[in-house]
C-alpha cells in the first residue's frame, strides 16, 4: 500500500486477519455454489412429478376419465414444456450464482441410477395399472410416492453438497 510516497505494510496481526477473511469468504462463496437448484425449481419440479401419474392416466384411459382424452394430452405437452423452461431458467440462474453450469452427471450414480430407473417405473407403470384395471388409487398413490422421492432426492443431494464442501 502506498501513502504520499510511502509503502506500508500490514503487521502480521492485520495479514493473519485479512487471510482468515477471505477463507471464511471463499468458505461461504463454495458452500453458495455447493446448494442445489433453487427452492422453486423443487417445488416445481416436485408438483410437476406429483402430476405425471393422473394426466399420463389420463391420457391412457378407455374410455375418457374426467376430461377427453385429447385434453389430457395437452395438458401434458404444455406441462412438459413448462418443465423444460423452467428447468432452463433454475440452470441459468446456477449458472449466473455459480459460474459454472449445471451438470447432473457428475452426481453420484449409486443415487442416481436408482431413481433414473425406479421413478419412470413408478410414474408410468401407475398409469398403465389405473388402464388395466380403472381403479384411480394407483395414480394417487404414484403421485405421493413421486412427490415424497422428489423432495428425498433434493434433500439427498443438499446434504452430499454440503459434505462435499465441508
Amino acid at each position: 500500500m502506498e501513502t504520499n510516497g510511502e509503502t506500508i505494510r500490514p503487521t502480521a496481526q492485520q495479514a493473519l486477519a485479512a487471510l482468515a477473511e477471505t477463507e471464511q469468504v471463499r468458505a461461504s462463496t463454495t458452500a453458495l455454489s455447493a446448494t442445489p437448484w433453487p427452492l422453486w425449481f423443487t417445488v416445481a419440479l416436485t408438483l410437476y412429478t406429483a402430476a405425471i401419474p393422473p394426466v399420463y392416466g389420463g391420457t391412457l384411459a378407455e374410455p375418457d376419465w374426467l376430461l377427453p382424452r385429447s385434453t389430457w394430452s395437452v395438458v401434458l405437452i404444455v406441462m412438459t414444456a413448462a418443465h423444460a423452461a423452467l428447468f432452463a431458467a433454475a440452470a441459468s440462474q446456477w449458472r449466473r450464482k455459480t459460474g459454472v453450469a449445471l451438470r447432473l452427471d457428475v452426481l453420484p450414480k449409486r443415487v442416481t441410477i436408482p431413481l433414473a430407473i425406479g421413478l419412470p417405473a413408478v410414474l408410468l407403470g401407475s398409469a398403465f395399472v389405473f388402464r388395466a384395471t380403472g381403479e384411480p388409487l394407483w395414480l394417487c398413490a404414484a403421485s405421493v410416492v413421486g412427490a415424497a422421492v422428489s423432495v428425498a432426492f433434493h434433500l439427498v443431494f443438499v446434504r452430499l453438497h454440503r459434505k462435499a464442501t465441508a
